[in-house]
Parts: structure tokens; C-alpha cells; sequence
């Protein structure tokens, strides 16, 4: 398998669309076909499950992403970080993302280059499959997670930034007439839930397991990612939760965003591996600390 046919079965498998993989590489839909359909032959089964409405990895190509992607990782690494060698720079901090507004946090990424231009910054991000992972094998060197993070071998930094919750829903949903909903509206309907196991904490600090007034919400189908997430609530299988950057990020029609008007503000914050501090990370959390929480 040549490597740029590896990058297009690892973007593939994050996108799961065809024509956000060809923008996101600058290759033809066309291209990535052909390369998925080359590897399928090679390997003597499908990786990908397509329909005309989804594309989902197969259980071959899970574990082909699960073996191929730090491995891919590590020769990217490799390479990029001779590249800021050669111009002048001699570390490099990789910052994954749970969120997918990497955009309203650039004042951090900005006041960190300004501040150690000897170092390399890279925004990566972090995939919901076992989000602690890259963490553990060393693909990322800081993590930004929400709140609370209370695994034994991970440090939490300073709390980057806070949001509001909002429910999705399809346009022909019941809930959908609303201008917000209660975070009760939670106990009413099937939400989305993790496609493998989550630490309860954690997941329960995101998506509750119980409204407020005990209530148990109930999780229907699996998600892996935010096009599985998109997909099922769009086509009124289910609705979901999530921060409010989403509706800035993921915008579109079959999705409508409906604030959670009582519900408690997500906290996203720094998180990092105990045994694998570092100068470059002390100074990532000592600039959230100088300019502060943001309140998005």
C-alpha cells in the first residue's frame, strides 16, 4: 500500500464522506474511490460499508485504522519534525482536539508561537474512538478535553474555555418548534451514544445518563464521529447533545440547534500524560493561565 493511498484510508475513515476526503486532500472524488477500492482488493475484503446516505468503516477496516494510524503518525512526525529543524526550530507541540473550534482558540495557538517561536505548534484532531489514546501512545503531547478529566495517569491544565449546550434535532422534529429546550427534553427521546465504551464520569459530564429530575436518557444508536452524529439526527433517528461551537462549525439544513436553556456550561480544558511533562506543555498552560478562560 503506497502512503498516499494510507492518507486517503486514514482521512477517509475520519471523514466518512468521499468528497470532504478529496477537499481535504486535493485529490478528485474519483481518486479516493480508486485507492479504496485498490487497497479492498489487496487486503480481500471491504474496509468501508457504502450506501448512497452513509459511508461507515467495516469491522477489517476499524482495526486497519486502529493498526495503520500511529504508525502513519509517527513517519509524519518524523518528517515534520526535521522540516522545523532545518528551520530553526527544536520541538515541536502537538495539540489534539476533542472540539472542533481550533478557530476561536487561535489567540492561544498565536500567543504561544509569539512567545517561543523556537518551538513548533501542530492542531490535530482527536478522534471520540478512545479519545485518550493518542495521549497514551504519544501521538498528541496535550489533549483538550471536557471537564472533568479523572483518569490516574493523566494531568488536567487550566480550563481553556466554557460554553452552552445545545440539543439537535431534525427540522421535521417535534422539538424542533422550539426557540430552546429544557435539558428534560433529554429524558423524552433516544440520544446518540458512544460507539465504543466511554470512562461513566466522563461521558456522564457530557451527555448525563439521568436528567435532573432523575429521569434516565435513554442512548440509541452508536455514533463514532460527527458525520455519524449528523446523519442519524438529521434523518430524525434520534437527537443529540453537544456544545454550542457546533452550530457555528457544522452548520446545515437538515440540522436545527436548539440552546439547552438550564442546562450547565461545558468546561474544555488541557490534558495531559503525568510522565510526559514538558517544557513546551508548562508553557501551552501558563499562556490559557495569562489571557485567561475563554467564555464562548
Amino acid at each position: 500500500m503506497e502512503l498516499r493511498d494510507v492518507e486517503i484510508f486514514l482521512t477517509l475513515a475520519e471523514e466518512l464522506h468521499f468528497g470532504r476526503t478529496a477537499d481535504r486532500l486535493h485529490v478528485s472524488p474519483a481518486r479516493v474511490s480508486q485507492a479504496i477500492r485498490r487497497q479492498e482488493r489487496e487486503i480481500g475484503a471491504r474496509l468501508f460499508d457504502r450506501t448512497s446516505r452513509s459511508v461507515r468503516l467495516t469491522a477489517i477496516g476499524e482495526r486497519l485504522y486502529g493498526d495503520l494510524l500511529p504508525a502513519y503518525r509517527g513517519l509524519h512526525d518524523s518528517v515534520q519534525r526535521a522540516r522545523l529543524t532545518a528551520q530553526g526550530a527544536t520541538a515541536v507541540l502537538r495539540v489534539g482536539m476533542l472540539p472542533g473550534n481550533a478557530y476561536d482558540l487561535r489567540c492561544y495557538w498565536q500567543a504561544f508561537r509569539a512567545r517561543h517561536p523556537q518551538w513548533g505548534l501542530q492542531i490535530r484532531h482527536n478522534p471520540f474512538i478512545s479519545p485518550f489514546e493518542p495521549l497514551r501512545n504519544g501521538s498528541v503531547d496535550v489533549l483538550l478535553s471536557w471537564l472533568p478529566v479523572r483518569e490516574p495517569d493523566l494531568t488536567v491544565g487550566p480550563a481553556v474555555f466554557t460554553e452552552p449546550r445545545v440539543l439537535l434535532a431534525a427540522p421535521g422534529h417535534e422539538l424542533a418548534v422550539h426557540q430552546s429546550v429544557s435539558i428534560e427534553a433529554l429524558g423524552d427521546f433516544a440520544v446518540l451514544g458512544p460507539s465504543t465504551p466511554l470512562p461513566d464520569y466522563w461521558e456522564d459530564a457530557f451527555l448525563p445518563f439521568h436528567t435532573p429530575r432523575g429521569r434516565r436518557v435513554e442512548r440509541g444508536p452508536a455514533a463514532r464521529g460527527m458525520d455519524d452524529i449528523l446523519i442519524t439526527v438529521g434523518s430524525g433517528e434520534a437527537v443529540h447533545h453537544l456544545g454550542a461551537h457546533a452550530a457555528r462549525y457544522y452548520a446545515r439544513p437538515d440540522i436545527r440547534y436548539l440552546p439547552i436553556h438550564d442546562a450547565p456550561r461545558l468546561r474544555w480544558g488541557l490534558v495531559w500524560r503525568s510522565d510526559t511533562d514538558s517544557e513546551q506543555i508548562r508553557a501551552l498552560a501558563q499562556v490559557v493561565r495569562d489571557l485567561g478562560t475563554a467564555t464562548l
